[in-house]
C-alpha cells in the first residue's frame, strides 16, 4: 500500500521545480482525459492561491522522488447547491495502475477536504468506476454553453 503522501496548499508549497514536475505529470498520465498544459497550471495555481482565488490542495504519492499518482482539489467558496470542493485532477503513473493508488488517493482526498466534492467525468473514463466505488453519485447531468464553438 501506497503510503508516501505529500500535501501541498497556501502553507506547504511545492518548489517551482516541485510545481513543474506536478503540471507535467497530469499532462501526461490524464492522456486522451486531460486538458491543455496551461489549463493544468492555473489548476494548480489556483490550488495554491497564486491567483485570487479560494484556494484548495494538491495531493502526491511518489516512489523514489518520482511522482505515481496525484490528485487536484480547489475549493469553490459555495456550499449547498454547489459542493465546497471540485476535484478537478487525479491521475496515475501508467505504470502503476491497477495497484489502488487512485483509490488511497481519493479516500485521502475525501478525508481531508471539509464538505462535499463534485467531480466531472466522461462517461467512458475507467475512472468512473473508482469514483462510484468511493461514493461519488450521478447527480446531475451537465450542461455547458461555450461561446464561439458553432
Amino acid at each position: 500500500m501506497v503510503r508516501n503522501l505529500t500535501i501541498y496548499t497556501l502553507d506547504s508549497k511545492p518548489s517551482k521545480e516541485g510545481k513543474n514536475k506536478i503540471v507535467k505529470f497530469f499532462f501526461k498520465h490524464l492522456e486522451q482525459f486531460g486538458d491543455p498544459i496551461e489549463d493544468i497550471t492555473r489548476s494548480v495555481d489556483y490550488a495554491l492561491k497564486e491567483n485570487i482565488s479560494f484556494g484548495g490542495m494538491i495531493l502526491t504519492t511518489k516512489i523514489k522522488n518520482e511522482i505515481i499518482g496525484a490528485v487536484i482539489i480547489n475549493h469553490s467558496g459555495m456550499k449547498g447547491y454547489i459542493p465546497e470542493n471540485i476535484l478537478v485532477y487525479i491521475a496515475v503513473h501508467n505504470e502503476y495502475r491497477g495497484k489502488k493508488i487512485g483509490k488511497f488517493l481519493m479516500n485521502k482526498a475525501i478525508e481531508l477536504t471539509d464538505g462535499d466534492i463534485a467531480l466531472h467525468v466522461e462517461a467512458d473514463n475507467p475512472a468512473k468506476f473508482l469514483y462510484e466505488k468511493v461514493g461519488f453519485e450521478n447527480k446531475y447531468l451537465e450542461m455547458r454553453y461555450i461561446r464561439g464553438e458553432k
